[in-house]
């Protein structure tokens, strides 16, 4: 059974960080682009960012470049997502997900294109 646990959202004043984390299990993490997106209330959901399998290419979302970092360790099957810079508007329920290694980094921000979602953290950050 293949999961995808999300971890570290919280609650945080505009200008702080959080750092999420993505532990997987069930899949041969190495195997998988990683991918995170956020859906904020009301609204449609938003590709934040994603890394290659091997940990050496990312590429974000518009509105997170410059403050927003993802980084993997392999070996503990996690990705991170590092938020600094936060801004109300970055308040949302952010998932990761796993995108198959045979999609090029072209294809990160296609949502449909990942196969397996965790069940999201949420991250609320005041004014």
């Amino acid at each position: 059974q293949v999961q995808l646990v999300e971890s570290g959202g919280g609650l945080v004043q505009a200008g702080g960080s959080l750092r999420l984390s993505c532990t997987a299990s069930g899949i041969i993490f190495s195997r998988y682009h990683m991918g995170w997106f956020r859906r904020a209330p009301g609204k449609e959901r938003v590709f934040v960012g994603a890394i290659k399998w091997t940990g050496d290419a990312t590429t974000f979302g518009d509105s997170v470049k410059g403050r927003f970092t993802i980084s993997r360790d392999n070996a503990q099957n996690t990705v991170y997502l590092q938020m600094d810079g936060l801004k109300p508007e970055d308040t949302a329920v952010y998932y990761c997900a796993a995108l198959g290694r045979r999609y090029s980094v072209g294809n990160f921000d296609r949502g449909n294109a990942y196969d397996y979602w965790g069940q999201g953290t949420q991250v609320t950050v005041s004014s």
